[in-house]
Parts: C-alpha cells; structure tokens; sequence
C-alpha cells in the first residue's frame, strides 16, 4: 500500500517580518492606519528611521487604541525628539484621556534637553492643567534650573492648586533660596489651609536639609 503523506498546513508568520506593504514612507503610512495592530506597530518601527516624519506618528497617536502600538509611537516620537514631535506630546497634555495624558508626561520627563526650551511656555498656559502637568514634568526633569522653575510658578501664579503642586516638588527639591519665595506664598494664602502646610512642611525639609 503507497505511503500517503499528510498535508501539513502552512503556518502563518505571526511577527509581520513578512510586512504587508512596501517599506517606502507611503505604504507605511497606509500601514500604519491598518486593521492588524502588529501591521501598525512594525508601521511606527520603520517609519521612526525615515526623516520629517514625526507629524504622521503624531497624528496616529492621537486616534491610536492600542496599547503596545500607543507606546511604540511615543516610544518613536521620543527618540526623534523634534520640535513637532515635543510639540505633539505636549498636544496630548490637553487630551481628555487620562491614559494619553500620563504616557505623554512620562516621555517628557525624560527629554530634558528637548522640554527646557518650552518649560516656560508650558508654566504659564492659559489652562491650569496643563500648568499643573508642566510642574510634574519637572518632578523627574533632572535640570539644573527646576528649582528656579518652580519659583517662578510659587512667585506669579494665581491658581491654589498650581502653586500647591510646586510647593510639594519644592519640599523635595527645594534649596535655602526657595525659603523667601515660600513664606510670601504662605502669606498671599494665608486663608488657604492647605497651602500653609505645605509651606510649613516644605520650609521644615529644606531647614533640616540645611543643617
């Protein structure tokens, strides 16, 4: 009796090193909107070697639902580290996704050199939160000029919970220089109880730090 041998099935390739499109820039573009999440992020992967094309990645991000391909974006956008795509994450500090807002914080708390020439612009928006999320872009900034970053904020901004924010990062990163700057707050909210002891706490750490 002839031997028949058994059909075996072709396996299809999970990890996409077969990609679906051609790898020039538009069909990653068109790839990078497809239906497979794996097609998208090998998309993000490829493109991020390409030239200007951190505004494509940009606008990808903001429509994205995937997690792993939302974090291989911001991934991209922060190893391009141009101006369009810091200005994209800081687009995303205005998002109403909670989720967006946080991933988009923490790639900019480790792009100090990129954030410093906008930090400023940031600390005086017209929308208090986003002033508050500039503050804790600053908690892991690692910059020389944090301290005085946040004296400007304890100095001139008029919001109860902007200032509040500053204080508890000045608390911990708050030198001898910061005590003047503090008491004046404590004294233009003097009716704010949580502000005098956040003050007060933050006076106490950086006298005892002193020491």
């Amino acid at each position: 009796m002839p031997i028949i041998k058994k059909q075996v099935p072709k396996i299809q390739c999970t990890n996409h090193d077969d990609r679906i499109n051609n790898r020039d820039f538009t069909g990653l573009v068109e790839e990078l909107y497809s239906e497979d999440s794996t097609a998208r992020r090998w998309a993000v992967r490829d493109l991020a070697e390409m030239p200007d094309v951190s505004s494509v990645l940009v606008d990808r991000l903001v429509v994205e639902n995937n997690a792993g391909v939302r974090t291989a974006i911001l991934n991209a956008l922060a190893h391009l580290g141009d101006d369009v795509a810091i200005a994209g994450l800081v687009h995303c500090l205005r998002s109403e996704e909670a989720a967006l807002r946080n991933e988009a914080i923490g790639v900019l708390k480790e792009s100090p050199n990129e954030v410093e020439p906008i930090i400023s612009t940031l600390l005086t928006d017209s929308d208090s939160d986003v002033r508050i999320f500039a503050v804790n872009i600053l908690e892991s900034l690692r910059h020389k000029n944090v301290e005085q970053w946040l004296l400007n904020v304890i100095e001139k901004d008029s919001h109860l919970n902007v200032c509040a924010t500053a204080v508890d990062l000045l608390s911990e990163v708050g030198s001898e220089r910061s005590i003047p700057a503090l008491k004046q707050l404590k004294i233009r909210f003097e009716d704010e109880p949580y502000i005098c002891f956040s003050v007060d706490l933050a006076l106490k750490r950086i006298e005892e730090g002193s020491h």
